[in-house]
């Protein structure tokens, strides 16, 4: 079955077009619908209704040429092929047609059938293939763009000469910043940033490496990333790759890996106030019936030091078991502000004897949490305590700022103070754990058991003698008769 082959002649003089038309109505087996233009703008309303197969262009079309003509159909994205007519052979009209999109050029003088036929095959083969390639590089490049996962395209050098926008909000940058920045220089391991390089320019690939990036001074990623060495058409090294964002994934699996110590620590704890209560009691019956008795005045002072111990025993442990274990919450609605407020002025003493700036920022519309509204002010003093004390210097600043999306709400609690080791890090809120001289390790425990309760999260931040940052994230809790809850409140925000 033969396939109509639709082809626009467009050519000005009326001869030629029936020149041209014999021509094609003589190769065998092709059946071509033939269209004739003689005008530059009707020829232009033609190509923009994208109906032909092929287009024949006379390279004279009155005050306007053929080449003007293949300029203006490619500002129109035009697809189908053009083959450029004219009267007499030019290598300079030839050069430029071909430049502009051309796919062939033919001399009317050495016209036939045959050459014809093998330019349209040609021409509507190539164009066939040229516009595959572009389906394919248009899909190919929405999947570059529009992708969550960060792409890259870098030179011989692991300078990036293409980024996605993906690449730029895992980063936190415009993805333009990117640009002429080295691979390696965004890993913050030196030994990885060394290996990749090498592994890169001598095997020609890494695959699934994890790797902890960051662009200057913003927030630090942590991330797989896949890269291969290729070469184009003029040979030139060049390489492409991907990284995908884990910084969610690694933040779960410290949660999960914190949440199971402190399930651990707590039946421990447990176990050792059981076996330690026993022994307790029995001490504390064996001092008052000892008191009971008439005792020289010497032993009743070494009862009385054994009572006072055994009590600060008893102490210890209820707060071990208060640190280990889900408090138990009286749930109300809270406003948050008075919250903070509360914690404030817990603490202004502290804050004015050290000198320090405090700047506390919130919403002026009540934000309303559900939440245990004295635990919530021990954990989040807990914090400020923490803050307070780290400072250690005449140039003391504070703040705490608080932010809402539609889902939870954010309090950032920001020091200026020693900072926080990389290695301390990770066990920042393990019972027991602590550097402090005098202290037990139990507060920042504590503190994390109570957001937890309240399905809450903990972030830190920190940079040792510059800064330290908790985020404590809780989900927003909207009352119903938030009206009769409002009136009796007021905020002191400074």
């Amino acid at each position: 079955m033969t396939t109509n082959i639709n082809l626009l002649i467009i050519d000005d003089d009326e001869d030629d077009y029936f020149i041209t038309s014999d021509y094609l109505k003589n190769i065998p087996g092709k059946n071509f619908v033939i269209d004739w233009c003689y005008n530059y703008k009707n020829a232009l309303d033609e190509i923009k209704k994208e109906k032909h197969d092929v287009y024949l262009v006379d390279y004279r079309l009155g005050a306007k040429t053929g080449i003007d003509l293949i300029k203006e159909a490619m500002t129109l994205n035009a697809d189908a092929p053009f083959i450029l007519l004219t009267g007499k052979g030019d290598i300079h009209i030839d050069e430029e047609a071909m430049k502009l999109g051309a796919f062939d050029y033919l001399i009317k003088s050495e016209l036939n059938s045959e050459k014809l036929e093998r330019s349209i095959r040609y021409s509507i083969d190539r164009a066939r293939t040229l516009n595959e390639i572009k389906a394919k590089e248009k899909k190919y490049r929405n999947i570059f763009d529009r992708s969550s996962d960060a792409f890259f395209v870098a030179d011989e050098k692991l300078a990036f000469t293409e980024v996605n926008a993906a690449f730029g909000k895992l980063l936190s940058c415009d993805e333009d910043f990117l640009l002429g920045v080295k691979l390696p220089e965004l890993i913050i391991d030196n030994y990885l940033s060394r290996k990749l390089a090498e592994d890169l320019k001598h095997k020609g690939f890494i695959e699934d490496w994890q790797v902890e990036i960051r662009y200057k001074k913003n927030e630090l990623k942590q991330c797989v990333v896949s890269a291969t060495k290729e070469k184009n058409a003029e040979g030139k090294i060049y390489y492409q790759g991907i990284f995908h964002d884990i910084s969610l994934i690694k933040k779960a699996e410290r949660a999960a890996l914190r949440a199971e110590k402190l399930a651990a620590t707590g039946r421990l704890v447990r176990t050792l106030a059981h076996e330690v209560r026993n022994p307790i009691n029995n001490i504390n019956l064996a001092v008052e019936h000892l008191r009971s008795l008439d005792l020289p005045e010497e032993t009743a002072l070494y009862l009385d030091i054994t009572g006072r111990n055994s009590l600060r025993i008893n102490e210890l442990i209820k707060e071990l078991l208060n640190s280990s274990r889900p408090s138990e919450m009286q749930m109300k609605e809270s406003i948050l502000q008075s919250v903070i407020d509360e914690i404030v002025n817990i603490s202004r003493d502290r804050i004015s004897l050290k000198n320090i700036d405090l700047q506390v920022d919130y919403p002026r519309d009540f934000i309303v949490i559900y939440c245990d509204p004295e635990k919530m002010v021990l954990a989040l003093l807990n914090i400020l305590t923490n803050a307070i004390e780290a400072i250690e210097h005449n140039n003391g600043r504070i703040s705490i700022v608080v932010k809402k999306d539609k889902e939870n709400v954010f309090i950032e609690i920001k020091d200026n103070g020693s900072g926080i080791s990389e290695e301390k890090l990770p066990r920042l809120f393990e019972p027991y754990y602590t550097s402090k001289r005098n202290g037990i390790g139990l507060g920042l425990a504590s503190t994390l058991n109570i957001i937890q309760v309240h399905g809450g999260a903990i972030e830190v931040n920190s940079e040792v003698d510059k800064f330290t940052v908790f985020t404590v994230l809780l989900p927003l809790k909207f009352p119903s008769e938030i009206d009769k809850l409002l009136p009796d409140v007021e905020l002191n925000a400074q």
